[in-house]
């Protein structure tokens, strides 16, 4: 029995970090970054919060709206690359305030990729028998491992949370059909947060050299990403033996606009089938699809039977996409 998406929220902080407040930071301009991201502005958490106060919010919105109580939650898997501590998992802290007695879970890390590589595992659990409601949230602070100072970084990155609900689909038409996820560590030199776990752990010396701060190689990264989005999206769709025309919209990682738009032209895809929203929030990581699929139903572009593709790419390197049916009126 496959899983069906029955809910979809987000959440997103109210400070707003514009491109012109980044000019009294770093070296950069918004037409820079417009021209080269497609970002306007991205969302900043409180520092006194960390993400699982989003990935709360955001799990609370779906339980509202499906009416669903939380201790129907049979598991929780949060995709973050920010937990809100290393021990225990962000799902616990999520699982306690929420109130979901009856869950168990845990943190995934997929990069910018995660949300779906937790939505093909939520899946997974689903397809067993034994689950019947599985909560997946991709969730990240991105502003608590981001160098203000370094302008390849701090333009990109913003805060957010989005959850979905997974249930058995009893309609074999509706719901997940397929996924593509891929994995090349030959790419983690180019994307990394080097101190701060096992390998270097936190000392006065890694925090005086910055090594708590997310580095990437943004000509690498950009090279791989529209190569990896655009080739698994287009291979999902033709191993389903779907057209352009038969997918009525892609959801994909906000990462960068020009790379959006280079994996939609690979499908085939004009901008009315795209989801993007980058502009508004920037790159939130393991955030970004599901904050983007929450606002294009609650914008009413999602229809009940409607396919949809979600493509990703992130740190590991991590990329893959998933092909649904919209399940939800």
């Amino acid at each position: 029995m496959q899983a069906k998406i029955t809910g979809v929220g987000h959440f997103t902080p109210d400070n707003r970090l514009t491109n012109h407040d980044l000019e009294k930071l770093v070296d950069t301009n918004d037409d820079w970054i417009m021209s080269r991201t497609g970002i306007k502005e991205r969302r900043i958490l409180d520092k006194a919060k960390g993400t699982s106060f989003m990935a709360v919010r955001a799990a609370e919105s779906v339980l509202t709206q499906t009416r669903t109580s939380a201790d129907e939650i049979d598991l929780i898997l949060i995709a973050t690359v920010t937990p809100d501590m290393p021990v225990p998992a962000t799902a616990a802290i999520v699982q306690n305030k929420i109130g979901a007695a009856n869950a168990w879970g845990f943190d995934l890390n997929g990069g910018c990729a995660g949300f779906l590589c937790a939505l093909a595992t939520g899946s997974q659990f689903i397809q067993t028998g034994k689950h019947k409601k599985v909560m997946v949230i991709g969730a990240d602070k991105m502003s608590s491992i981001i160098n203000y100072e370094d302008r390849a970084t701090c333009i990109l990155f913003g805060d957010a949370a989005g959850a979905v609900l997974l249930e058995p689909s009893a309609n074999e038409d509706l719901g997940i059909v397929d996924f593509i996820l891929h994995l090349d560590g030959s790419g983690a030199e180019y994307l990394y947060m080097a101190a701060g776990g096992s390998l270097q752990p936190a000392t006065r010396e890694t925090v005086n050299q910055k090594l708590h701060y997310v580095y990437q190689n943004g000509k690498k990264v950009f090279k791989h990403a529209v190569s990896g989005m655009s080739d698994v999206s287009a291979k999902i769709m033709k191993r389903n033996n779907l057209s352009d025309k038969d997918v009525a919209c892609l959801i994909p990682h906000q990462a960068n606009l020009r790379i959006i738009d280079a994996a939609a032209k690979k499908m085939g895809l004009g901008p009315e089938q795209v989801i993007i929203n980058i502009n508004k929030y920037g790159n939130t990581t393991a955030a970004t699809i599901p904050l983007a699929m929450s606002e294009a139903y609650r914008d009413r572009k999602l229809n009940k039977g409607d396919w949809i593709v979600m493509s990703a790419f992130g740190a590991g390197f991590t990329w893959g996409s998933l092909l649904f049916r919209w399940a939800m009126e």
